[in-house]
């Protein structure tokens, strides 16, 4: 098999592909070859040497996969050598071959190709959990959120859209009108706009109903200071800690330090939440994870989530999709396929 590698700290050109012999399929495990494989900010983080989660490097990273079973271990049944599925991967995800717990495995609905099923885990997860599980998001409500664009704030915009809530996303100026089509009521571009005197203005004073943040530093006070009574923040990444390609710590810590710290008196006093979002954490939550997702997959056939893919890069340019990211110009999710698929194997 192939695989993207981390060899060590650096800018995305560090990124190698390496052989290695396929793996095999274990009790209650199944192997799949890939067809696309999700990038997420944490795979960036893991490279530049800022994401303590990640296993130590060399490694290879990778959270979602999507393709087709070819091996099945004992004790699975139900999926067949062929099917098209999706899952979750505990890292290892950057690879044409995977293993994965056959529980974190779910088929693929016919009305979608793999590589929007490989958009599907991570990002919609996260903004499920966020928005269904702990938030109860209802009709009515209004939702702020950050990097609206990116493939958590896509899954976030349909999910409000499915529960009537309304949303106010972040995005640069060029993404704004394409966030109109997708049902955005309120853009704001939060390099030339004051994200919160916005929300002041947009709701006349009164602040939204959720917040949702994986910007950090500075961000997670505003996101607070937008709050409504009975507002819940979600705090789910912290970018602004890689402002570059490459790792610099003095630019690191200065997001870390001018985090907010969140007291139980004051929360109280607010009538507000604060919630910490981590789907990388929840790995010993297999059963709940896998409810969420097969829903979310079950709505996604129903044509309710339409997952959006930006752009998919060969294995060999993967540290071309690395700072495609970083650069904030990707409008959903990016994905890693193998190199020399043809597209018609990615449906």
């Amino acid at each position: 098999m192939r695989q993207v590698w981390i060899p060590r700290i650096g800018g995305p050109e560090v990124l190698e592909v390496r052989e290695a012999p396929d793996p095999v399929a274990g009790p209650g495990e199944v192997r799949i070859r890939v067809a696309a494989a999700g990038i997420n900010f944490a795979d960036v983080l893991a490279r530049m040497g800022l994401y303590p989660d990640a296993p130590k490097l060399p490694a290879v990273v990778g959270y979602e996969v999507a393709g087709r079973i070819d091996g099945v271990g004992t004790g699975v049944d139900g999926l067949p050598d062929g099917t098209r599925v999706l899952a979750l991967t505990r890292f290892g995800g950057y690879s044409d071959v995977v293993v994965a717990p056959a529980a974190l495995v779910a088929p693929v609905p016919e009305r979608l190709s793999l590589e929007q099923a490989a958009a599907l885990p991570v990002n919609y997860l996260t903004a499920w959990l966020m928005l269904v599980h702990l938030g109860n998001v209802r009709a009515g409500e209004r939702v702020l959120v950050h990097a609206a664009a990116g493939g958590v704030g896509q899954a976030a915009i349909q999910i409000c859209r499915w529960r009537g809530a309304q949303v106010i996303g972040t995005a640069s100026a060029t993404k704004h009108a394409r966030l109109a089509e997708m049902g955005v009521a309120h853009a704001i571009d939060y390099r030339t706009r004051d994200f919160e005197a916005e929300v002041r203005r947009i709701t006349s004073g009164r602040g939204v109903d959720v917040a949702l943040d994986a910007v950090g530093g500075r961000s997670f006070a505003g996101s607070y200071r937008c709050l409504a009574p009975l507002g819940r923040l979600f705090v789910f990444g912290a970018s602004s800690v890689a402002p570059g390609r490459r790792r610099r710590l003095l630019g690191a810590a200065a997001p870390v330090l001018t985090m907010p710290s969140f007291k139980p008196l004051r929360l109280m006093r607010d009538n507000r939440g604060v919630f910490g979002v981590n789907v990388g954490h929840l790995w010993g939550e297999g059963p709940r994870l896998a409810a969420m997702l097969g829903e979310i997959v079950r709505l996604a056939g129903g044509g309710v989530f339409d997952p959006v893919v930006d752009r998919a890069f060969p294995f060999a340019a993967a540290g071309e999709a690395h700072g495609y990211i970083q650069a904030r110009k990707n409008f959903g999710k990016v994905l890693l396929v193998p190199d020399g698929t043809p597209a018609a194997a990615r449906r």
